[in-house]
Protein backbone atom coordinates (compact mmCIF):
# COMPACT_ATOMS: atom_id res chain seq x y z
CA UNK A 1 0.00 0.00 0.00
CA UNK A 2 1.34 3.42 -0.93
CA UNK A 3 1.76 6.28 1.52
CA UNK A 4 2.05 10.00 0.96
CA UNK A 5 5.45 11.63 0.72
CA UNK A 6 5.34 15.42 0.88
CA UNK A 7 7.89 17.32 -1.17
CA UNK A 8 9.16 20.88 -1.09
CA UNK A 9 11.11 21.85 -4.20
CA UNK A 10 14.40 23.71 -3.74
CA UNK A 11 13.43 25.85 -6.74
CA UNK A 12 11.14 28.87 -6.53
CA UNK A 13 8.62 30.36 -8.95
CA UNK A 14 9.09 33.84 -7.56
CA UNK A 15 11.57 35.70 -5.37
CA UNK A 16 9.45 35.40 -2.25
CA UNK A 17 10.28 34.13 1.23
CA UNK A 18 7.16 31.96 1.34
CA UNK A 19 8.49 29.93 -1.62
CA UNK A 20 11.82 29.05 0.00
CA UNK A 21 12.68 25.68 1.53
CA UNK A 22 12.20 26.71 5.17
CA UNK A 23 8.69 27.91 4.26
CA UNK A 24 8.03 24.63 2.47
CA UNK A 25 9.17 22.76 5.58
CA UNK A 26 6.37 24.60 7.39
CA UNK A 27 3.90 23.30 4.81
CA UNK A 28 5.19 19.74 5.19
CA UNK A 29 4.88 20.00 8.97
CA UNK A 30 1.26 21.08 8.48
CA UNK A 31 0.56 18.22 6.09
CA UNK A 32 1.95 15.73 8.61
CA UNK A 33 -0.25 17.16 11.39
CA UNK A 34 2.88 17.20 13.51
CA UNK A 35 1.72 19.71 16.10
CA UNK A 36 -1.41 17.72 16.89
CA UNK A 37 0.55 14.47 17.19
CA UNK A 38 3.24 15.58 19.65
CA UNK A 39 1.04 17.09 22.37
CA UNK A 40 2.32 16.03 25.78
CA UNK A 41 5.12 13.91 24.29
CA UNK A 42 8.89 13.98 24.64
CA UNK A 43 10.18 14.30 21.08
CA UNK A 44 13.63 13.15 19.96
CA UNK A 45 14.82 14.93 16.82
CA UNK A 46 17.57 12.67 15.49
CA UNK A 47 20.04 14.58 13.33
CA UNK A 48 23.58 14.26 12.06
CA UNK A 49 25.30 17.23 13.69
CA UNK A 50 28.55 16.72 11.77
CA UNK A 51 32.06 17.20 13.08
CA UNK A 52 35.13 19.42 12.87
CA UNK A 53 34.77 22.16 10.21
CA UNK A 54 31.91 20.67 8.19
CA UNK A 55 29.24 23.20 7.28
CA UNK A 56 26.90 21.23 5.01
CA UNK A 57 24.80 19.78 7.81
CA UNK A 58 21.20 20.95 8.21
CA UNK A 59 21.13 24.71 8.79
CA UNK A 60 19.84 25.81 12.24
CA UNK A 61 17.03 27.76 10.51
CA UNK A 62 15.37 24.46 9.55
CA UNK A 63 15.98 22.90 12.95
CA UNK A 64 14.52 25.85 14.83
CA UNK A 65 11.37 25.76 12.71
CA UNK A 66 10.91 22.07 13.51
CA UNK A 67 11.63 22.59 17.22
CA UNK A 68 9.18 25.49 17.39
CA UNK A 69 6.47 23.45 15.70
CA UNK A 70 6.91 20.72 18.32
CA UNK A 71 6.72 23.30 21.11
CA UNK A 72 3.65 24.93 19.57
CA UNK A 73 1.97 21.53 19.62
CA UNK A 74 2.73 20.99 23.30
CA UNK A 75 5.66 18.63 22.80
CA UNK A 76 9.01 18.61 24.60
CA UNK A 77 11.73 18.44 21.92
CA UNK A 78 15.42 17.69 22.12
CA UNK A 79 17.98 17.19 19.36
CA UNK A 80 20.18 14.11 19.60
CA UNK A 81 23.17 12.49 17.90
CA UNK A 82 26.34 10.67 18.90
CA UNK A 83 28.24 11.91 21.95
CA UNK A 84 31.14 13.19 19.85
CA UNK A 85 28.91 15.17 17.51
CA UNK A 86 26.86 16.66 20.34
CA UNK A 87 29.95 17.77 22.25
CA UNK A 88 31.16 19.94 19.38
CA UNK A 89 27.78 20.90 17.86
CA UNK A 90 28.14 24.52 19.01
CA UNK A 91 31.15 24.86 16.70
CA UNK A 92 28.80 24.37 13.74
CA UNK A 93 26.05 26.69 14.94
CA UNK A 94 23.88 24.36 17.03
CA UNK A 95 23.05 25.52 20.54
CA UNK A 96 19.99 26.04 22.71
CA UNK A 97 20.00 29.69 21.64
CA UNK A 98 20.03 28.93 17.91
CA UNK A 99 17.70 25.94 17.72
CA UNK A 100 15.55 26.44 20.81
CA UNK A 101 16.02 23.14 22.63
CA UNK A 102 18.52 20.93 24.40
CA UNK A 103 21.11 18.87 22.52
CA UNK A 104 21.55 15.47 24.20
CA UNK A 105 23.86 12.56 23.23
CA UNK A 106 21.72 9.58 22.31
CA UNK A 107 23.59 7.19 24.63
CA UNK A 108 24.83 9.66 27.21
CA UNK A 109 28.11 11.62 27.23
CA UNK A 110 30.20 8.45 27.66
CA UNK A 111 27.96 6.15 25.56
CA UNK A 112 27.14 4.05 28.62
CA UNK A 113 23.37 4.40 28.46
CA UNK A 114 22.00 2.02 25.86
CA UNK A 115 19.64 -0.88 25.27
CA UNK A 116 21.01 -4.10 23.83
CA UNK A 117 19.23 -6.05 21.09
CA UNK A 118 20.48 -9.56 20.19
CA UNK A 119 21.46 -10.20 16.59
CA UNK A 120 23.11 -12.77 14.37
CA UNK A 121 24.29 -11.14 11.19
CA UNK A 122 27.79 -11.41 9.71
CA UNK A 123 29.70 -11.00 12.95
CA UNK A 124 27.17 -8.74 14.68
CA UNK A 125 25.85 -10.46 17.81
CA UNK A 126 24.11 -7.44 19.28
CA UNK A 127 23.08 -3.88 18.55
CA UNK A 128 23.48 -1.27 21.29
CA UNK A 129 20.96 1.53 20.77
CA UNK A 130 21.16 4.86 22.59
CA UNK A 131 18.86 4.93 25.61
CA UNK A 132 18.23 8.67 25.57
CA UNK A 133 16.89 8.38 22.02
CA UNK A 134 14.52 5.48 22.62
CA UNK A 135 13.32 6.89 25.95
CA UNK A 136 11.46 9.51 23.91
CA UNK A 137 7.77 9.13 23.12
CA UNK A 138 8.05 10.45 19.57
CA UNK A 139 10.83 10.25 16.97
CA UNK A 140 11.56 12.73 14.20
CA UNK A 141 14.32 11.43 11.92
CA UNK A 142 15.70 14.59 10.25
CA UNK A 143 18.48 13.68 7.84
CA UNK A 144 20.80 15.53 5.48
CA UNK A 145 21.24 13.62 2.21
CA UNK A 146 24.82 13.17 0.99
CA UNK A 147 27.10 10.67 -0.66
CA UNK A 148 28.60 7.91 1.45
CA UNK A 149 31.64 5.74 0.62
CA UNK A 150 30.24 2.62 2.34
CA UNK A 151 26.82 2.51 0.72
CA UNK A 152 26.65 5.25 -1.91
CA UNK A 153 24.34 7.56 0.05
CA UNK A 154 23.23 8.52 3.54
CA UNK A 155 19.70 9.65 4.39
CA UNK A 156 17.02 8.81 6.95
CA UNK A 157 18.15 5.18 7.28
CA UNK A 158 21.80 5.87 7.92
CA UNK A 159 20.86 8.66 10.30
CA UNK A 160 19.39 6.01 12.60
CA UNK A 161 21.40 2.93 11.64
CA UNK A 162 24.70 4.51 12.70
CA UNK A 163 23.80 7.67 14.58
CA UNK A 164 21.51 5.92 17.06
CA UNK A 165 24.15 3.33 17.98
CA UNK A 166 27.15 3.50 20.29
CA UNK A 167 30.63 3.48 18.72
CA UNK A 168 31.16 -0.24 19.30
CA UNK A 169 28.11 -1.12 17.21
CA UNK A 170 28.96 1.41 14.51
CA UNK A 171 32.34 -0.30 14.11
CA UNK A 172 30.75 -3.73 13.81
CA UNK A 173 28.36 -2.50 11.13
CA UNK A 174 31.30 -1.36 9.03
CA UNK A 175 33.13 -4.65 9.63
CA UNK A 176 30.34 -6.68 7.98
CA UNK A 177 31.89 -5.91 4.59
CA UNK A 178 34.77 -8.26 5.48
CA UNK A 179 32.65 -11.16 6.72
CA UNK A 180 32.36 -12.91 3.34
CA UNK A 181 35.72 -14.04 1.97
CA UNK A 182 36.93 -12.07 -1.05
CA UNK A 183 40.65 -12.93 -1.10
CA UNK A 184 41.77 -16.53 -1.69
CA UNK A 185 45.49 -16.64 -1.00
CA UNK A 186 45.96 -20.20 -2.29
CA UNK A 187 45.10 -18.85 -5.77
CA UNK A 188 47.88 -16.24 -5.58
CA UNK A 189 50.98 -17.50 -3.74
CA UNK A 190 53.32 -15.13 -5.60
CA UNK A 191 54.19 -11.99 -3.56
CA UNK A 192 55.16 -10.07 -6.71
CA UNK A 193 51.75 -10.63 -8.26
CA UNK A 194 50.09 -9.55 -5.02
CA UNK A 195 52.12 -6.36 -5.22
CA UNK A 196 50.94 -5.78 -8.80
CA UNK A 197 47.33 -6.32 -7.75
CA UNK A 198 47.68 -3.71 -5.03
CA UNK A 199 49.42 -1.25 -7.35
CA UNK A 200 46.69 -1.67 -9.97
CA UNK A 201 44.19 0.11 -7.70
CA UNK A 202 44.33 3.84 -8.36
CA UNK A 203 42.01 4.40 -5.38
CA UNK A 204 44.52 2.73 -3.01
CA UNK A 205 41.75 0.49 -1.73
CA UNK A 206 43.95 -2.64 -1.59
CA UNK A 207 46.71 -3.25 0.96
CA UNK A 208 48.62 -6.17 2.44
CA UNK A 209 46.73 -7.52 5.43
CA UNK A 210 48.50 -6.40 8.60
CA UNK A 211 47.80 -9.77 10.24
CA UNK A 212 48.86 -12.00 7.33
CA UNK A 213 51.33 -10.89 4.62
CA UNK A 214 49.85 -13.50 2.25
CA UNK A 215 46.42 -11.87 2.44
CA UNK A 216 45.19 -8.82 0.56
CA UNK A 217 42.83 -6.52 2.48
CA UNK A 218 40.16 -4.50 0.68
CA UNK A 219 39.12 -1.10 2.05
CA UNK A 220 35.61 -0.98 0.61
CA UNK A 221 35.11 2.76 1.25
CA UNK A 222 37.48 4.05 -1.47
CA UNK A 223 36.76 1.08 -3.77
CA UNK A 224 34.61 2.11 -6.74
CA UNK A 225 34.50 -1.39 -8.24
CA UNK A 226 36.26 -0.29 -11.41
CA UNK A 227 37.58 -3.83 -11.95
CA UNK A 228 41.24 -2.93 -12.59
CA UNK A 229 42.41 -5.25 -9.80
CA UNK A 230 40.44 -8.19 -11.20
CA UNK A 231 42.31 -7.79 -14.51
CA UNK A 232 45.62 -8.36 -12.73
CA UNK A 233 44.65 -10.99 -10.16
CA UNK A 234 44.86 -14.70 -11.04
CA UNK A 235 41.48 -16.30 -11.68
CA UNK A 236 39.61 -16.91 -8.45
CA UNK A 237 42.06 -15.01 -6.23
CA UNK A 238 40.04 -11.83 -5.72
CA UNK A 239 36.28 -11.50 -5.67
CA UNK A 240 34.61 -8.10 -5.95
CA UNK A 241 30.86 -8.64 -5.70
CA UNK A 242 27.72 -7.66 -3.87
CA UNK A 243 28.10 -10.05 -0.94
CA UNK A 244 30.52 -7.69 0.75
CA UNK A 245 29.16 -4.32 -0.32
CA UNK A 246 25.49 -5.11 0.35
CA UNK A 247 26.27 -6.44 3.85
CA UNK A 248 26.59 -2.95 5.26
CA UNK A 249 23.20 -1.98 3.84
CA UNK A 250 21.51 -5.02 5.32
CA UNK A 251 23.18 -4.47 8.68
CA UNK A 252 21.85 -0.90 8.62
CA UNK A 253 18.31 -2.10 7.90
CA UNK A 254 18.45 -4.51 10.85
CA UNK A 255 19.74 -1.75 13.13
CA UNK A 256 16.92 0.60 12.11
CA UNK A 257 14.39 -2.16 12.77
CA UNK A 258 15.57 -2.31 16.39
CA UNK A 259 15.33 1.46 16.81
CA UNK A 260 11.84 1.64 15.34
CA UNK A 261 10.65 -1.32 17.41
CA UNK A 262 10.72 1.07 20.38
CA UNK A 263 8.23 3.52 18.86
CA UNK A 264 4.59 3.31 17.92
CA UNK A 265 4.51 3.86 14.12
CA UNK A 266 2.03 6.69 14.74
CA UNK A 267 4.79 8.43 16.69
CA UNK A 268 7.42 8.63 13.96
CA UNK A 269 8.11 11.18 11.22
CA UNK A 270 10.90 11.16 8.61
CA UNK A 271 12.46 14.14 6.82
CA UNK A 272 15.17 14.09 4.14
CA UNK A 273 16.82 17.38 3.21
CA UNK A 274 18.45 16.90 -0.21
CA UNK A 275 20.53 20.05 -0.56
CA UNK A 276 24.27 20.73 -0.56
CA UNK A 277 24.83 17.06 -1.33
CA UNK A 278 28.54 16.40 -1.04
CA UNK A 279 30.57 13.35 -2.09
CA UNK A 280 31.00 11.90 1.38
CA UNK A 281 29.34 11.78 4.78
CA UNK A 282 29.14 14.75 7.15
CA UNK A 283 31.14 12.70 9.68
CA UNK A 284 34.26 13.30 7.56
CA UNK A 285 34.48 16.65 9.30
CA UNK A 286 34.70 18.89 6.26
CA UNK A 287 32.51 20.12 3.44
CA UNK A 288 33.37 19.87 -0.23
CA UNK A 289 31.55 21.29 -3.22
CA UNK A 290 28.06 19.98 -3.95
CA UNK A 291 28.22 17.10 -6.42
CA UNK A 292 24.49 17.24 -7.20
CA UNK A 293 22.09 20.15 -7.62
CA UNK A 294 19.80 20.98 -4.70
CA UNK A 295 16.56 19.00 -4.99
CA UNK A 296 14.45 19.82 -1.94
CA UNK A 297 12.95 18.38 1.22
CA UNK A 298 10.92 15.18 1.61
CA UNK A 299 8.68 14.28 4.54
CA UNK A 300 6.39 11.45 5.51
CA UNK A 301 5.37 8.83 8.05
CA UNK A 302 6.91 5.86 6.23
CA UNK A 303 10.71 5.62 6.35
CA UNK A 304 10.95 3.45 3.24
CA UNK A 305 8.67 5.67 1.18
CA UNK A 306 10.52 8.86 2.17
CA UNK A 307 13.92 7.39 1.25
CA UNK A 308 12.58 5.84 -1.97
CA UNK A 309 10.97 9.10 -3.11
CA UNK A 310 14.14 11.06 -2.38
CA UNK A 311 16.29 8.57 -4.30
CA UNK A 312 13.90 8.62 -7.24
CA UNK A 313 14.01 12.43 -7.48
CA UNK A 314 17.77 12.69 -6.95
CA UNK A 315 18.13 9.94 -9.54
CA UNK A 316 16.86 12.36 -12.18
CA UNK A 317 19.86 14.64 -11.60
CA UNK A 318 23.26 14.67 -13.25
CA UNK A 319 26.51 14.63 -11.31
CA UNK A 320 28.23 18.04 -11.28
CA UNK A 321 31.49 16.57 -12.52
CA UNK A 322 33.65 19.65 -12.00
CA UNK A 323 32.79 19.52 -8.28
CA UNK A 324 33.80 15.89 -7.75
CA UNK A 325 37.09 15.63 -5.78
CA UNK A 326 39.93 14.98 -8.20
CA UNK A 327 40.98 11.84 -6.31
CA UNK A 328 37.67 10.16 -7.16
CA UNK A 329 36.87 8.40 -10.43
CA UNK A 330 33.29 8.39 -11.68
CA UNK A 331 31.81 5.07 -12.77
CA UNK A 332 29.06 5.98 -15.25
CA UNK A 333 26.78 3.35 -16.71
CA UNK A 334 23.31 2.97 -18.18
CA UNK A 335 20.68 2.93 -15.46
CA UNK A 336 23.06 3.77 -12.65
CA UNK A 337 21.92 6.12 -9.92
CA UNK A 338 24.08 9.26 -9.54
CA UNK A 339 25.33 7.94 -6.19
CA UNK A 340 26.45 4.74 -7.97
CA UNK A 341 28.22 6.84 -10.58
CA UNK A 342 29.99 8.53 -7.69
CA UNK A 343 30.87 5.48 -5.57
CA UNK A 344 30.39 2.39 -7.74
CA UNK A 345 27.60 0.12 -8.98
CA UNK A 346 27.72 -2.19 -5.93
CA UNK A 347 27.04 0.75 -3.64
CA UNK A 348 23.40 0.76 -4.63
CA UNK A 349 21.55 3.31 -2.46
CA UNK A 350 18.23 1.50 -2.94
CA UNK A 351 19.46 -1.66 -1.19
CA UNK A 352 18.82 -0.40 2.33
CA UNK A 353 15.25 0.48 1.33
CA UNK A 354 14.72 -2.97 -0.18
CA UNK A 355 16.08 -4.76 2.89
CA UNK A 356 14.04 -2.57 5.23
CA UNK A 357 10.82 -3.09 3.29
CA UNK A 358 11.45 -6.85 3.48
CA UNK A 359 11.71 -6.47 7.28
CA UNK A 360 8.30 -4.79 7.31
CA UNK A 361 9.53 -1.29 8.15
CA UNK A 362 7.54 0.35 5.36
CA UNK A 363 6.62 0.40 1.70
CA UNK A 364 8.58 1.41 -1.38
CA UNK A 365 5.32 2.58 -2.98
CA UNK A 366 4.32 6.16 -2.38
CA UNK A 367 2.07 8.99 -3.51
CA UNK A 368 4.18 12.03 -4.34
CA UNK A 369 2.66 15.29 -3.09
CA UNK A 370 4.34 18.59 -3.99
CA UNK A 371 3.29 21.05 -1.27
CA UNK A 372 3.90 24.11 -3.46
CA UNK A 373 4.18 23.20 -7.16
CA UNK A 374 6.22 25.49 -9.37
CA UNK A 375 4.23 27.84 -11.55
CA UNK A 376 5.07 28.58 -15.17
CA UNK A 377 5.66 32.31 -15.37
CA UNK A 378 4.07 34.33 -18.20
CA UNK A 379 7.05 36.16 -19.73
CA UNK A 380 4.83 38.26 -22.05
CA UNK A 381 3.94 40.67 -19.24
CA UNK A 382 7.60 41.63 -19.04
CA UNK A 383 7.99 42.41 -22.76
CA UNK A 384 7.21 46.10 -22.32
CA UNK A 385 10.04 46.31 -19.83
CA UNK A 386 12.66 45.26 -22.37
CA UNK A 387 14.84 48.12 -23.63
CA UNK A 388 17.55 48.27 -26.25
CA UNK A 389 21.19 49.10 -25.56
CA UNK A 390 20.69 52.50 -27.24
CA UNK A 391 18.00 53.42 -24.72
CA UNK A 392 20.21 52.73 -21.74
Amino acid sequence: MSTQVFFGNARQSRLRADETLPAKLDLIIDKLNLRERVNGKTVAIKMHLGSNIGYSTIHPVFVRKLVQAVKDGGGRPFVTDTAHACASAHERGYSHDTIGCLILPCAGPDERYFKTFPADFKGITEYKVGGTLIDADFLIDFAHVKGHPSCGMGGVFKNLALGAMIGETRGKLHDTVHFDQYWFKDRCPDAEIRKKIIESCSMEALVIDKNDPDNVHLHTEPCNQCGDCAKVAPEGALRIDGANFFAFQQACAIGVSHVLSQFDPANTVYLNLATQMTAVCDCFGFTGASVLPDVGIFGGNDICAVEQAMLDEVGKCEIIEENVPMSMQLQPGVGRHPFQVLHGVLKDPYKVVEYSAALGLGSQSYEFVDVLPLETQDSSKYEDMVVSADEL
